[in-house]
């Protein structure tokens, strides 16, 4: 009997709706001689507080998945969170396991991040079974082929490794050149949003007899846990998973570029996909969802500019922050560049806070587990990076309140890109900006109660005093930057009693958050 370990965090769910979790790891296998481990654990629910939504999401489509494989004859071992048997780890309940089923064999995917991969190693010593530990195969680079990619070279820039999965993949290739004559298409999607576009809206599932039972269990013992569960409309099935998909193919996806970095009030998703946790967790494949991206645009329903910054977000910059977490090693998460030590400010945990962009960015991502990139890099990360919050903190933070956050992805982008705490390994420059970025791209500003166009004075926005305060800072580890050259000519540009008023009135607000 073979007993095959599978983990919704970090095994695929098959390429159709009938194929199974961790699909290719299943093909060949005899039903009649193989159980299926399914496992709620309590330490993978509470090594960070994760959002009530978030869990919820995973749970229900583990109980979703189950049922569809036993529907198809596979033999599922199902352990339910609140089973008082239930031994609360992986490792717990893979012993309980087999003991009950005396397996000759157990397979398991490959670990999404450092912390799973050590217990994994450690079950060849600690059970007499023979462990096999399968690659996960929803990516297309595999870490032997991005370690190849990065020897030798002094920066890592994603651009050039997104050529590298462009050739490999064919997708948007033009024989050997990129459709359209170039690689990136990012110069065309900065354009800021208005109210006189209609807004789509993506997909809303409701709650269904398994989800709601979810939601008791996660009230039940969660209650302390941040979030809300009132808009949770997840698809939990790959068939649901796959209705959003083929929305947002049809009525989102031809302004997803020039839209991606825009910002509206009370509009939380705007042209975004919000098939990241469906990605990430494995209901949709991301290779299969490019190519349906590809052929909208090869029979002329979306511009370029659309296809090409959806495609770059996949195989570009999904790929590459997986790689830079495998390559950086354990020890990347404890980075901290620029000595950053201040505490995450208390409203990042109730978004009630005057300053109307992070007011919105945090609240929308109680609400609903989601935030899409520019607010979470330009609003909640840019001022977590102004202010000198502790890296980890932030990390933290990011990795408990997101639907879609597996250490794997959420630990480069927040640590790396977010809070440059890497020193450069991940980002060529700090993604610091003033409250002009903000205004340019959002109507936020408009009903704020400060002033994005005031420094100093009650009524200034903070993000522009904060800004010049972080750049005189780290003048030390930044000057050196070839992208900080204009910044600190810009610095040295003013006068003595600017810069101490402008340093004076960050320290004021700093002083506000305790």
């Amino acid at each position: 009997m073979y007993l095959a370990h599978l983990r919704l965090l970090t095994s695929k769910l098959g390429k159709k709706a009938s194929r199974n979790l961790g699909a290719i790891h299943l093909e060949g296998r005899d039903k009649n001689r193989t159980v299926i481990l399914m496992v709620e654990v309590h330490e993978e629910s509470v090594y960070v507080k994760h959002h009530k939504a978030k869990l919820v999401y995973i749970l229900s489509a583990m109980r979703h998945h189950a049922e569809l494989l036993r529907s198809e004859g596979w033999l599922v071992d199902y352990v339910t969170l609140d089973d008082p048997e239930n031994a609360g780890s992986f490792t717990g309940e893979l012993a309980r396991a087999i003991e009950r089923h005396a397996p000759k064999q157990i397979c398991v995917t490959e670990a999404g991040e450092w912390r799973v991969k050590a217990m994994l190693d450690s079950w060849h010593d600690r059970f007499v079974v023979p462990v096999t530990i399968n690659p996960d195969n929803r990516f297309l680079a595999t870490h032997a082929e991005f370690e190849a990619w990065a020897e030798g070279r002094k920066q890592l820039r994603m651009e050039y490794f997104y050529r590298n999965m462009r050739c490999k993949s064919g997708l948007l290739m033009d024989g050997n050149d990129p459709a359209g004559g170039q690689w990136n298409y990012d110069a065309e999607n900065r354009k800021p949003a208005n109210r006189d576009t209609a807004i789509p809206r993506p997909l809303h599932f409701t709650p269904d007899p398994i989800t709601r039972d979810v939601m008791h269990l996660v009230t039940a013992h969660f209650s302390d846990h941040i979030g809300s569960m009132d808009s949770f409309g997840f698809a939990v099935t790959r068939a649901d998973a796959l209705k959003q998909q083929t929305h947002f193919l049809d009525h989102v996806l031809a302004r997803f570029g020039d839209y991606q970095d825009a910002m509206l009030t009370d509009e939380p998703f705007l042209w975004h996909s919000i098939l990241s946790p469906y990605i990430n967790s494995g209901l949709l494949d991301p290779v299969e969802l490019c190519k349906e991206v590809e052929q909208r645009y090869r029979d002329g329903n979306i511009p370029l500019n659309a296809a090409e910054g959806f495609v770059r977000q996949i195989i570009g910059w999904r790929e590459y922050v997986r790689g830079i977490y495998w390559l950086a090693g354990p020890d990347y998460v404890r980075r901290n560049e620029l000595g950053a030590t201040r505490p995450l400010p208390s409203f990042y945990w109730t978004g009630q806070t005057d300053m109307h962009c992070m007011s919105q960015a945090i609240g929308q991502t109680l609400e609903y587990a989601y935030a899409h990139h520019i607010q979470r890099l330009m609003i909640t990360g840019n001022f977590a990076l102004l202010i000198g919050v502790e890296p980890q903190e932030v990390h933290q933070w990011y990795l408990a309140v997101y639907a879609d956050a597996y250490e794997w992805v959420e630990l480069p982008n927040t640590l790396g890109m977010g809070q440059f705490a890497d020193g450069g390994m991940l980002a060529s420059k700090p993604y610091a900006a003033s409250g002009a970025y903000i205004n340019r791209m959002s109507d936020y500003c408009r009903t704020c109660r400060y002033d994005v166009k005031s420094k100093t004075g009650p009524d200034a926005c903070p993000f522009n005093s904060l800004y010049w305060d972080f750049i005189a800072r780290n003048e030390a580890k930044l000057r050196g930057n070839s992208r900080m050259a204009m910044p600190y000519k810009n610095w040295e540009r003013m006068s003595a009693t600017d810069k101490s008023a402008l340093q004076r009135q960050a320290t004021k607000f700093l002083e506000t958050l305790g």
